[in-house]
């Protein structure tokens, strides 16, 4: 299911032998998952399509038409793709069939797609990827090749479920966490880290990882949340942020920027700051677990059901020397 082998030639052909020796095993650990033969057969079930048209540059990803296909195929494709339940980011339109995410991951793109360097002839790796919609964007945006991480095998599994539609395209999702990445690639052109840094213990760890991912003159594009505040102002929540665990620091932006620079990025740049609102995040048809709404205080919004600041996401650009 997870086809890599021109991953392999690409990462060899890059002088990056050691990392592509090192996958077939850590995706071997990664599948041994009790849900991961379910999952696997869900993605043979699927049938294989020729897509008419394919538009990776627009908000709900386009990948054919349900003219491509016969009605009850039709019916079929969409039982399949709803099997994988829940789908968190996206939009995806695949055959006329509107996947409805929890995520309106486009927003975030929309906010930040215009900032960043042209991604035209760039190797990108995207950390934390989910099921790899903003892979596809980046792809969309010109991106030679794209590389997406991602611990979550439902995940990985729905990436390779959309890829199975588009196998010719340069764009891979890794089931791995940053942790089991090669140290010093010094490699990609633009890494990204959305939705990472507070689930790190150490968030001065996590950027000196991602400045080794990066070659001299590379972009990292770092998404997280934040508080308002004055420098050197954390936010240290005690149990749970927003019922979610593992979140150990939200830095105000002033305090952000200065751990960039202390961690040897230079022109560090805040480009948008947006409060999260249910809008962006919600329950659908295609995620019908607990969402925003869920996590924060009924009385009042503007607060977390914990009582802390209610979420706030910041995008801040930064280069390597």
């Amino acid at each position: 299911m997870i086809q890599l082998e021109k991953l392999y030639n690409f990462l060899n052909d890059n002088s990056l032998e050691e990392w592509a020796a090192a996958i077939p095993d850590q995706v071997e650990s990664a599948i041994n998952h009790g849900d991961y033969l379910k999952w696997k057969n869900i993605y043979y079930n699927i049938p294989v399509l020729k897509p008419s048209k394919i538009n990776l540059n627009t908000g709900a990803i386009e990948i054919g038409t349900k003219k491509d296909f016969k009605p009850e195929i039709h019916a079929l494709l969409k039982e399949r793709l709803y099997d994988l339940h829940p789908w968190r980011k996206g939009p995806f339109n695949l055959f006329d069939i509107f996947i409805d995410t929890e995520w309106r991951s486009d927003w975030k793109w929309d906010r930040l797609k215009n900032s960043v360097q042209p991604l035209t002839n760039r190797n990108v790796l995207d950390i934390g990827c989910g099921n790899g919609y903003h892979c596809w964007r980046m792809r969309g945006d010109g991106a030679e090749n794209v590389i997406g991480i991602d611990p979550y095998l439902l995940s990985v599994v729905q990436f390779y479920s959309i890829k199975k539609f588009v196998p010719e395209e340069p764009v891979w999702l890794l089931p791995v966490g940053i942790e089991q990445m090669p140290i010093n690639l010094n490699f990609f052109d633009t890494v990204f880290s959305m939705g990472i840094l507070y689930h790190r213990r150490s968030p001065f760890d996590h950027l000196f990882e991602l400045r080794s991912m990066l070659r001299n003159g590379g972009e990292l594009v770092l998404e997280t949340l934040v508080i308002d505040g004055k420098l050197n102002e954390v936010l240290v929540p005690q149990d749970r942020y927003a019922k979610m665990r593992n979140v150990w620091f939200i830095p105000s932006t002033l305090t952000l920027e200065s751990w960039l620079i202390k961690a040897g990025y230079k022109n560090v740049r805040l480009i948008d700051v947006t409060k999260t609102t249910p809008e962006e995040q919600r329950k659908t048809d295609w995620m019908t677990y607990e969402s925003l709404e869920d996590f924060l205080n009924p009385n009042n919004p503007d607060e977390t059901i914990e009582g802390y600041p209610s979420p706030k996401r910041a995008v801040f650009l930064a280069d390597v020397p």
